[in-house]
This record gives structure tokens, sequence and C-alpha cells, in this order.
């Protein structure tokens, strides 16, 4: 069995497959909720495109998430797949690289055209939504709601796992147009 650059191990993938979908869910919600008071502008940067619903398919997890951003009332759903699942776009990378995306560790467009992201559907909906997540400088601390006294460090230690991680799955390197080093 090949190996793709960045996926994570099928071991791992497969593991995940027994995980529930609502704890995920509910983390996933959680998360998108932090990002988006972090940001409050970024459902308003997506101009026409909001209240559009994203598939984001990690391409080597079991699992799909089905994103609508939009102001006050962004909605996160999770399937095991998209069969049946309305959307406009569809988003899919290695969970490592969707992940690098939201950093800025990423370029989408670099992504799209080594094919390591591919993307299907309504490409102006995805392309507002690239620009919205580029423009919202997002960052773990931000993600994860921190109190500031800790995001300096807790961003310096993020970095330096996830390079770590894509070094360890070969994933692509970063070349996104927000990659930082984190001050202290």
């Amino acid at each position: 069995m090949m190996v793709m650059r960045g996926y994570l191990p099928p071991l791992l993938a497969k593991a995940a497959s027994v995980l529930p979908l609502l704890p995920l869910e509910l983390a996933a919600r959680r998360l998108l909720a932090n990002a988006m008071a972090a940001r409050p502008s970024f459902a308003r940067r997506l101009g026409e495109y909001s209240g559009r619903t994203f598939a984001v398919d990690p391409a080597d997890c079991p699992f799909v998430f089905l994103i609508t951003p939009d102001e006050g009332r962004t909605a996160v759903h999770m399937a095991r797949n998209l069969s049946g699942a309305a959307y406009d776009a569809r988003i899919s990378a290695p969970l490592l690289v969707l992940l690098g995306m939201i950093d800025g560790t990423y370029d989408g467009d670099a992504l799209f055209f080594s094919r390591d992201l591919m993307i299907e559907g309504d490409t102006g909906a995805v392309l507002a939504l690239r620009n919205a997540i580029e423009n919202a400088e997002l960052d773990p601390s931000s993600v994860l709601g921190l109190p500031k006294s800790v995001c300096g460090p807790f961003n310096r230690a993020t970095e330096v796992f996830f390079d770590d991680l894509r070094r360890m799955l070969d994933a692509p390197e970063p070349s996104g147009p927000n990659r930082k080093a984190y001050p202290a």
C-alpha cells in the first residue's frame, strides 16, 4: 500500500473510523465558534458566499465536515461520507494540510497546483473562503480560545509540533502567506 504525501498513517485513520461523530462535531463547533469570535469579520469577508456550505473532506480520515459560515449562525455538521449531503463546494486534502491552511502555513493556490489539494463545485466560493481565512490570520491559541497570557508560548510549541509532524508524514513544504514565527 502506497502512503500518500502528508496522510495520516492508515492504522490511525482506521482507528478514527470507530470514533463517534457527535463529540468530534461538538469540538469542531466550539473551535469554529472561537475562531469566529476572534475574527468577527470573517463571515462578512465571504461577501455573497456567506451562507454557502463547504464540504471539508480530510482525504485521510473517515469523516467530512459540512461547514456553513454565516454571520451570527455558523453551522458545522459531520458525516462519515458525502453521499446524500448538499454542499456548494468540496475541499479535499490530508487533515494536516487542511489544518495548515487555517493558520497560514500552507497557501491554497500552491497546494492546488501541486495537486495536494482538490476542489470541486463553486470555485468562487472556495476562493472567497480562502481569502477570508488568509485575512483572518488565525493562530492555534485563538482557535482554542486561550487566554492571551499563554498565546505566545502555546503558538510556538504548536508550530514546532506541526513542523515535526509534517516532516514525519512527508507533507508538502510550508508555503503560506501567513507563515510566521510566533512572538514570545
